[in-house]
């Protein structure tokens, strides 16, 4: 089977691709190194944006099977150039859609359900609170009625790879470089809950469904945290780290829970990494300085986007 990996350079792509790689499968990456300088891995590698619909055509011609990763991902990065984020985020896969009659893995979010007291699955209503989480939606719309598995994510952390960009922006990620570089985590409310999920376990639900037939939506994670716990779970591995909570709002006002039984019933999804595992994976790598600098904008989505306006190109 050929399976064309489109954003598999990135954080969840390159967990993608290495577990692909012993897989039997002839499989592509099509990406355009947003992030990144180069890209070393032993597979075959396409260089070219989504909006490249000359380059990317020729490729969904040859492919069975396509993982759609490649988007602007995040509120604060799509809230810089919203025309642009509906344009990779959405238009690009509607384009895919018309032009591809294959399987299709496409990644959404579980932001799409914005900000809701109860535990939520896959036929709750929706609300979106970002350009983000709407042109996410959009999408999720326009593969209906094809041969489409749509994955909604928790928030994801840990290591995927040796090779691929580790994001630190991402809130078990950050905590962690928190904790190590200042000593001092300061929460902003805390009550919100976020569902979050290994990396690793996010390539695998992917992996594990190219050649199945499930169609239709499916949220992913493994468990669903307050926030002000999981800065005291973070403690645990930093005994000394200091927590700091304020009543007052963050300005991010998304808070959810969700439900993955869909999943499990349908899938046999089941998690293999744990938080604590996410949280040691990335002080593994600040605490003894296998990332040179934690503050430069390669790991930040919206900074490294405000500071190189690699999207605008």
């Amino acid at each position: 089977m050929k399976v064309l990996i489109v954003g598999g350079a990135g954080y969840i792509g390159g967990a993608i691709t290495d577990q692909l790689m012993d897989s039997g499968y002839d499989i592509k990456v099509y990406d355009t190194l947003l992030y990144e300088e180069s890209y070393r891995k032993p597979v075959p590698f396409v260089y070219g944006d989504l909006r490249s619909r000359e380059a990317l055509l020729p490729l969904l011609e040859w492919a069975d099977t396509v993982v759609w990763l490649a988007a602007l991902v995040g509120d604060g990065a799509c809230a810089l150039n919203p025309d642009v984020a509906e344009e990779i985020n959405y238009h690009s896969v509607k384009w895919m859609a018309d032009h591809f009659d294959g399987r299709i893995i496409f990644m959404s979010t579980c932001s799409v359900y914005g900000a809701q007291d109860k535990e939520l699955d896959e036929s709750s209503s929706t609300n979106p609170l970002s350009v983000y989480a709407s042109t996410k939606l959009a999408a999720e719309k326009v593969l209906e009625g094809k041969n489409a598995i749509i994955f909604r994510l928790g928030t994801i952390y840990g290591v995927g790879d040796i090779f691929s960009r580790i994001r630190l922006d991402l809130v078990v990620n950050i905590l962690v470089v928190k904790a190590h570089s200042t000593g001092v985590i300061r929460v902003f409310g805390g009550d919100q809950f976020r569902p979050l999920l290994h990396v690793k376990d996010a390539a695998r639900a992917v992996v594990d469904n190219i050649a199945t037939s499930h169609t239709g939506i499916y949220n992913l994670h493994r468990q669903n945290v307050r926030i002000i716990d999981l800065a005291y779970q973070v403690r645990n591995h930093f005994p000394d780290l200091v927590i700091e909570q304020t009543e007052m709002s963050f300005q991010d006002a998304r808070n959810y829970r969700v439900k993955s039984d869909k999943a499990i019933a349908t899938f046999g999804f089941k998690p293999h990494y744990s938080i604590d595992d996410g949280i040691e994976e990335v002080k593994e790598l600040v605490v003894h300085n296998r990332i040179k600098d934690v503050n430069n904008p390669r790991f930040t989505n919206q900074m490294f986007l405000e500071t190189y306006k690699t999207h605008l190109l």
